[in-house]
């Protein structure tokens, strides 16, 4: 974990929970993670994990009813944005705080053209005229890779690789401080996804952007976090920097991950998933809520709440198997 002396986002025991016919939807349940400024963050997890939540209520856009954030702190640069008035937190989305998000067609407006969309964003958080936030908008488009001679067509004109390049120009508009990644590769193929990958890093770079990445995929991890956390059921469940969870795995689920992604360095002849399905989060096991899917498992597991426990310098594990002397 980072040392808060030097963190620039902290995220401290977050619970979001959901309310569904009746039912209530543990989507986040105590994550606590810390970002350093200009470092890149991962959560990595399976589809329902709760990635996206903690993104969104860092942003405080998560749409309530049905969604509740029941505990915790979100400190930007020590303030925190939970106990902001929404006018003040008008004023950090977009200029401080940005987001990219997983689907481009659902993001862009489909009847607005794509520069007088970014322009909006620009003139929303300046005091500037039209044609100047106009003239911002086409260096932004230019920025991406777009030609500016493109600003006036609509979102049905571009390509995917396009359409998610003018998201990312949309949320670098206000050069913001903290940008939140939710897989935006993901509906993307893979020429295009490097390509993109690689515009996001030169951009980070430049910028000096804190960005939080968001992805199960590995290889995209790789290349492009500093730090991760491995999510189950809204959990962290493993944490450390990228080189530690790599190189030295340690929670059966963090391990499972890895054993489930081809290598080219050796030769399997088939795969190893999972077990099983990620939990119904209206109804989480008791205990270790991966108990059930876990190779691992004992009687202990399914009784006790397992803690985030130090297991080697600045990794941590949730997991009464894995002891400091193993890793």
């Amino acid at each position: 974990m980072s040392n808060n002396a030097t963190s620039f986002l902290e995220v401290k025991d977050l619970v979001v929970e959901y309310t569904s016919e009746g039912s209530v939807i543990h989507a986040v349940n105590g994550v606590s993670f810390a970002l350093e400024r200009g470092k890149t963050f991962g959560l990595v997890g399976e589809t329902g994990a709760g990635k996206t939540s903690i993104a969104k209520a860092i942003l405080r856009i998560l749409p309530d009813p049905p969604a509740k954030i029941r505990n915790g702190q979100i400190l930007l640069d020590g303030i925190d944005l939970l106990t902001l008035e929404e006018k003040d937190m008008r004023k950090i989305r977009g200029r401080r705080v940005s987001m990219i998000f997983q689907d481009p067609m659902t993001a862009l407006n489909p009847i607005m053209k794509v520069g007088k969309q970014i322009a909006e964003v620009i003139k929303l958080h300046n005091k500037i005229s039209n044609k100047q936030a106009e003239a911002e908008a086409g260096k932004m488009l230019e920025l991406v890779g777009i030609p500016a001679e493109r600003f006036n067509e609509y979102p049905h004109q571009f390509s995917g690789g396009m359409k998610q390049r003018v998201i990312i120009a949309m949320a670098l508009a206000c050069n913001p401080e903290l940008l939140l990644a939710d897989e935006p590769t993901t509906a993307l193929d893979v020429t295009i996804q490097a390509q993109v990958l690689e515009m996001i890093n030169k951009l980070k770079r430049d910028l000096n952007t804190s960005m939080i990445m968001i992805s199960h995929n590995l290889g995209v991890v790789a290349e492009i976090c500093d730090d991760l956390a491995v999510i189950y059921a809204g959990e962290v469940v493993e944490l450390g920097s990228k080189e530690t969870i790599f190189d030295r795995a340690a929670h059966p689920y963090t391990v499972g991950l890895f054993s489930a992604v081809p290598t080219l360095d050796e030769e399997k002849e088939r795969l190893v998933p999972i077990i099983g399905l990620p939990p119904d989060p209206s109804n989480l096991p008791a205990g270790c809520h991966f108990h059930p899917r876990c190779p691992w498992a004992d009687e202990a597991c399914e009784r006790e709440s397992i803690p985030l426990r130090e297991i080697a310098p600045g990794h941590f594990c949730r997991c009464i198997k894995v002891s400091a002397q193993e890793n």
